[in-house]
């Protein structure tokens, strides 16, 4: 079972729809008992860093995504999923984020002609030997919707990256954390191929 933690931060049905179309249970819980004994764990979110923290705390979350870590179950980070992960954000300053990974979220610079949000279809570069792109060739294109995007501290983390004004680390792997900027379950064959992959890890 995947455990998909719900702190009221939206995008929860259509990732659950996505592992049905794997044929994988997924479970939408705040329950602590429910995200320890999954056999995976997803954090998905679309809204803004410093309001999910609050709301993250607020449901006494925080200690259980560090267990959930700490004891090396499988965890995804999905869009604001992945921003959470690290320690701030220009969105909310002053928010401090769950720092299971060093680095800052930052603002997407504006560029005449180009639009924020960076709403639609990017193709990625894919690190050869990630095990979320597994099979996955590179230059895939997939599905982002932000307007902030990661500066990871530590390069070698990197699974994947993309270029929209500035250059974007689109998706981490680090132990049993991966996450990705982009979201899978809206990216169509090549989506729930990333899925699967950590579905199967």
């Amino acid at each position: 079972m995947t455990g998909i933690i719900d702190y009221d931060a939206g995008n929860l049905r259509s990732v659950e729809k996505a592992l049905e179309a794997l044929g994988e249970e997924g479970e939408i819980t705040r329950d602590p008992e429910k995200i320890l004994s999954a056999d995976r764990v997803i954090l998905p979110g679309v809204g803004s860093f410093g309001d999910a923290m609050e709301r993250i705390r607020q449901y006494d979350l925080e200690k259980v995504i560090h267990q959930v870590v700490d004891r090396g179950i499988p965890f995804l980070g999905i869009c604001l999923g992945l921003q959470l992960l690290f320690e701030r954000s220009d969105e909310s300053p002053g928010a401090l984020g769950l720092g299971l990974l060093k680095g800052e979220i930052l603002r997407i610079p504006s560029k005449p002609g180009m639009k924020i949000p960076h709403m639609g279809w990017n193709s990625i570069g894919i690190k050869p030997d990630s095990r979320l792109f597994a099979g996955i060739e590179d230059q895939a294109y997939v599905y982002f919707v932000h307007s902030y995007y990661l500066h990871a501290a530590d390069e070698s983390q990197v699974a994947a990256d993309t270029e929209y004004i500035t250059h974007i680390h689109a998706a981490v792997e680090s132990g049993n954390i991966y996450a990705c900027q982009f979201h899978p379950e809206k990216s169509g064959r090549v989506g729930l191929a990333i899925l699967k992959n950590f579905v199967d890890l």
